[in-house]
């Protein structure tokens, strides 16, 4: 469980709420379910409207990570690359076909699987770069729904307010109706920037970030098969991987 992030969005409502009754105002006049309808409302269907359904239930299950993100246990992944170098020095790349089925990841079975094949080790690369690539922008598709919901919502704040203040004119002979007027155009308005800027625009960047952690592990995998293909020794190995990972931190 990412503790910074429940702690952040907490924090960011709370500072929100605290401001409004730091200055005298009522809580209750930020909770308005019409000015809500309309901004979530009107940035759900906008974000729909140019997605893939694929793309935007994957973007819906991806904002878990937010809370629970996957964890890259990198020194693990190392320490298998080193264990695979040496069995392969050993008994050659035939001697690491029992480790392929061990792979729960499917792209770290089909690379592994490739080597012990016999594949020339540039043309892995080069078929799982490919690969690599694909994923990636298939996870920044999905990622791009939540970047896309932080610009549409402000707008939708805004539609909000022309809504109230148009419900202000219409009713300007009855005074009752002013105030709830009134409440969904500037409520209308902090629910659009608010939660753009609170939760759809870092929520985008903290799954870009994932995703690159994501590709980074992937491309970790690939270097090591590599190198194995070429024969390298595993210190040598080693050596490259951390390097590797190093430059991607």
């Amino acid at each position: 469980m990412d503790k910074i992030s429940i702690i952040a969005i907490i924090g960011g409502l709370a500072a929100i709420v605290v401001g409004q009754a730091l200055e005298g105002g009522h809580i209750g006049s930020l909770f308005q379910l019409t000015a809500f309808m309309i901004v979530i409302g009107g940035t759900a269907s906008a974000v729909m409207l140019q997605s893939t359904p694929k793309q935007f239930m994957t973007g819906l299950r991806m904002a878990r990570w937010v809370f629970q993100p996957p964890q890259f246990d990198h020194e693990k992944t190392i320490r298998d690359v080193i264990h695979w170098s040496q069995s392969a020095r050993k008994g050659g790349l035939l001697s690491l076909e029992g480790y392929v089925a061990q792979q729960r990841d499917p792209f770290n079975r089909k690379a592994l699987q490739m080597l012990v094949d016999g594949t020339e080790p540039e043309t892995l690369r080069s078929v799982m770069e490919v690969e690599i690539s694909m994923f990636e922008h298939s996870r920044k598709q999905s990622t791009r729904i939540w970047e896309s919901a932080g610009g549409y919502a402000p707008t939708m704040g805004i539609l909000g307010a022309v809504l109230g203040l148009i419900h202000v004119m219409e009713n300007l002979s009855d005074p009752s109706k002013l105030g709830s007027g009134i409440a969904v155009a500037f409520v209308a308005t902090i629910y659009g920037v608010g939660s753009a800027n609170l939760l759809f625009l870092p929520i985008a960047n903290k799954l870009k970030n994932l995703v690159a952690a994501e590709v980074a592990m992937r491309e970790l995998i690939v270097e090591g098969l590599v190198a194995i293909g070429h024969g390298e020794n595993p210190r040598i190995i080693e050596n490259r991987l951390r390097g590797f990972l190093a430059m991607h931190d």
